[in-house]
């Protein structure tokens, strides 16, 4: 069984961070950044507890679990859990997911 499902937008999310980090770190990057964010995915999926919750950036009943500069924001209580999105830690997270 899958440990988590990704959302259109968390998809798309994942497309826009590989293609960032190919064109402004190179591919070596991209691949590390890439890999160590599905190593996080799957540990959620293992483990929905693992995160956090931030009421500063939304009422949502999600959790948050930051890789280097980005944040997985993920649904603990769904089965498999959810991935929202995956959202560079620079952007306006509040209003992304409000």
């Amino acid at each position: 069984m899958k440990r988590f499902v990704l959302t259109k937008p968390a998809e798309r999310d994942l497309d826009a961070v590989k293609n960032y980090l190919v064109e402004r770190a190179g591919p070596t990057i991209a691949r590390r950044v890439l890999r160590d964010l599905r190593k996080a995915l799957d540990l959620l999926g293992s483990q929905p507890g693992a995160g956090h919750v931030r009421e500063d950036l939304t009422s949502r009943p999600v959790k948050f679990w930051p890789v280097y500069s980005y944040l997985i924001v993920y649904d603990p209580k769904t089965k498999p859990i959810q991935i929202v999105r995956v959202l560079h830690g620079s952007r306006n997270i509040e209003e992304i997911l409000n």
